[in-house]
């Protein structure tokens, strides 16, 4: 069965994919708050990979490529419930408090794990999935409760919830060092880095004298290779994560590149 989300309001949903390995690159334009009901979930990022299950509750910060591959258990369906926290509702929540709005932030998926105070947030809108409906006023004060909880829990959470900016101009050669496994349109690089698409484009072929897109299969086909030698991983657990959406394109790109197949490597 494919991806299925019931929204009770734009901002508040239920997600869940039933008897089926799922993965997707994501990058979202507002914070996500997820607690988990079921099923498991691996997110990779730059330099960080995470494994999130039943009870857990995390934050995924905007504008912060990353992978995400869910996997049902024990029979269940992987299940979540989601909070968008969009920077209109966050503006509105700092707007009575005397903080400074933050220019930068970590990045970092933030995990709370079993907490009792989100978990009881998260748990008092089961029911009214159950009516599919919420009035807006409710969902309001759910998210405003949640972003108290965030603050009373986290010393640190202002920070990353009150960065409003833009993605600023960043230096490109360590961006994309660090991002280049994530299989991003190069509209959405230039953008990530702060640059016009020409300007990226130009500042690219400046510091690699190579054209982004043939760079970005050299260094994911070289980081295959590192994932079948060193860590022993076979071609359907890798093409993903390395940046390509098809595993018969990935073999094709690997043995032009490299002269034999995975398999051949492998075996």
């Amino acid at each position: 069965m494919e991806h299925q989300s019931v929204y009770l309001t734009p901002d508040i949903k239920v997600s869940s994919y039933v008897d089926k390995l799922s993965k997707t690159k994501i990058m979202f334009d507002h914070h996500m708050l997820v607690w988990f009901i079921a099923g498991e979930t691996r997110i990779v990022q730059a330099d960080t990979c995470y494994t999130f299950k039943a009870g857990d509750i995390f934050l995924i910060p905007r504008n912060q490529p990353a992978t995400i591959i869910n996997y049902p258990t024990n029979h269940q369906p992987h299940k979540t419930v989601v909070m968008h926290l969009s920077t209109v509702r966050l503006r509105a929540f700092y707007a009575g408090l005397n903080i400074k709005a933050s220019v930068s932030s970590s990045g970092k998926i933030r995990r709370f794990q079993h907490h009792p105070l989100l978990e009881s947030c998260f748990a008092s809108l089961l029911p009214y999935f159950e009516l599919k409906e919420l009035p807006e006023d409710i969902a309001t004060i759910k998210i405003t409760e949640a972003i108290s909880i965030l603050r009373l829990i986290d010393a640190d959470i202002d920070g990353e919830l009150t960065n409003f900016e833009l993605p600023g101009r960043m230096d490109l050669v360590d961006f994309m060092e660090r991002n280049y496994m994530f299989n991003m349109p190069l509209e959405r690089f230039s953008y990530l880095t702060g640059r016009s698409l020409s300007t990226f484009k130009r500042d690219f072929k400046k510091a690699f004298d190579i054209s982004p897109q043939r760079w970005l299969t050299q260094k994911r086909l070289e980081l295959a290779y590192v994932h079948f030698t060193e860590k022993k991983l076979r071609p359907a657990d890798v093409y993903f994560q390395v940046g390509f959406e098809n595993l018969s394109h990935f073999s094709y790109a690997f043995k032009k590149h490299f002269g034999y197949t995975p398999t051949d490597l492998i075996s």
